[in-house]
């Protein structure tokens, strides 16, 4: 047997092929060989058994694999109100509504890449060398240094997630998800045979990490730990401080982290971005990005995986294996690439404070209308693009829970708002503050009608106002 693991009196170098063809013919035409193979090149196998019917089933990858929020919105029975018309509070697209599009210079570095007719072929499977090179260069800080070598390119975040996750786990292995947190997580650990252990994020602490019970849940299979800062569904900003707190805990353990970073410098006045690698003096960060949120294009479908490991720990091998998964599917768009040097160095100031400063005013339309409304408690965010407000169930006894909660807001108000039970976090809803503000404005006014309609003082709260 060959180093290829054929067996050599099987084999026949190029040469002979192209002299000769397995059966002794070759036939060439214009210039070039074809050739015959026979029945004798591959001799047949023993038929041990043969089926007897068609019997095709799907693979336990897919069976294994479900997406939360799709799961949980197709089971919902949403019959909007044909008196009103719909305001979808629940989809984290941007650029739904029309209302936040992406900067001219932007757009005129896709028509210029296009243009150049340079990028309509294959590119590497990590991207184009230029390409990383301007990514390094864009992120690249003292803190966490960044060379191109550093960068893979992807078909959107959520690729960067599936590769870093794929890299660093195995079937067995544990990965540490905040709750709530992004269903992607579990939706590609699971299909992999990778278990989900939910740490806790504190609503009455903006959202920060219950750290203790998060360590309690690493072992020696955990295989990294996942941070989304800022985060989906929360809109919560880390402290420095929280995440060099975050960081210890994974120094101690020896856990890498996956930093999904793609809300990245997407925070409020006042609020100070930190990446997880720039904080981190030994723990080894996949830094998950991309365009889409940023830049308001997530149908361009360019992500980036940050490797920042400058201790070392990742070695070869981790880098190796994350280009050897890139090569099974080429990723990012060759046009998107084409244009990312250009997007980066002149997209303007003014956009990103514009897009900011929007998303805060939004928010704090939201939040300072909602919570006056009783039985809703808001928790106002610093970042991103979300939104969580808790429901006390116990103040609206018609409802079994948060999805029950929010299909009967469709129903009646054409208002939907995604219920929190997707982010496995019971008795929230999650609002997208994306939408143009008079609709944010009336969509809060049908949520408070709702809410006064069904809301039931507790019975406590009926002695305590009779007497």
């Amino acid at each position: 047997m060959n180093g290829n693991g054929v067996h050599a009196k099987n084999t026949a170098n190029a040469k002979e092929l192209n002299d000769r063809g397995v059966n002794g013919k070759a036939v060439k035409s214009q210039g070039v060989h074809h050739v015959t193979l026979s029945a004798s090149a591959y001799p047949a196998k023993a038929v041990k058994s043969r089926r007897q019917k068609w019997d095709v089933q799907p693979s336990v990858m897919a069976n294994n694999t479900l997406n939360p929020i799709r799961a949980i919105v197709d089971g919902m029975k949403l019959t909007p109100n044909p008196e009103k018309p719909m305001i979808a509070l629940s989809i984290g697209d941007p650029t739904v509504f029309g209302n936040l599009p992406t900067d001219d210079t932007v757009l005129q570095a896709m028509k210029d890449a296009i243009d150049s007719h340079e990028y309509n072929g294959y590119a590497p499977s990590v991207g184009y060398q230029k390409s990383r090179e301007a990514l390094a260069n864009f992120y690249n800080c003292p803190e966490a240094p960044l060379e191109a070598k550093d960068v893979i390119l992807t078909s959107g975040c959520s690729q960067a997630i599936d590769l870093a996750i794929s890299g660093l786990c195995n079937p067995g292995d544990n990965i540490l998800v905040p709750c709530p947190g992004f269903s992607l997580y579990k939706t590609l650990a699971v299909s992999l045979g990778i278990q989900v252990r939910l740490y806790n994020l504190l609503p009455e602490k903006s959202w920060e990490i219950d750290l203790q019970q998060m360590e309690g849940l690493i072992d020696e299979r955990t295989s990294c730990v996942i941070v989304n800062n800022p985060s989906n569904p929360c809109g919560s900003v880390y402290s420095k401080e929280h995440l060099q707190s975050i960081l210890q805990v994974a120094s101690k353990h020896c856990v890498p982290i996956l930093a999904d970073e793609i809300y990245g410098d997407m925070v409020f006045p006042g609020c100070s971005s930190h990446s997880m690698a720039s904080l981190s003096s030994d723990v080894p960060v996949l830094s998950c990005g991309g365009l889409a949120k940023r830049w308001l294009v997530p149908g361009w479908r360019l992500g980036w995986i940050l490797i920042h490991d400058r201790r070392g720990i990742f070695g070869v091998e981790i880098r190796q294996g994350l280009v050897k998964l890139s090569q099974r599917i080429l990723g990012a768009c060759t046009i998107v690439q084409g244009a990312l040097e250009n997007i980066l160095n002149n997209t303007p100031q003014s956009f990103y404070h514009r897009t900011i400063s929007f998303l805060k005013s939004n928010s704090e339309i939201c939040f300072s209308e909602l919570a006056t409304v009783p039985g809703l408690t808001p928790v106002m965010p610093s970042g991103a693009m979300y939104l969580m407000v808790g429901i006390d169930m116990d103040h609206f006894p018609e409802f079994e829970n948060d999805v029950d909660f929010t299909e009967h807001l469709v129903t009646e108000q054409s208002v939907f708002c995604l219920p929190a039970t997707a982010f496995e976090y019971p008795n929230f809803f999650r609002v997208v503050v994306t939408v143009p503000k008079e609709m944010m404005v009336e969509a809060c006014g049908r949520i408070r009608e709702f809410c006064q309609r069904h809301y039931r003082p507790r019975s406590h709260d009926s002695s305590e106002l009779d007497q």
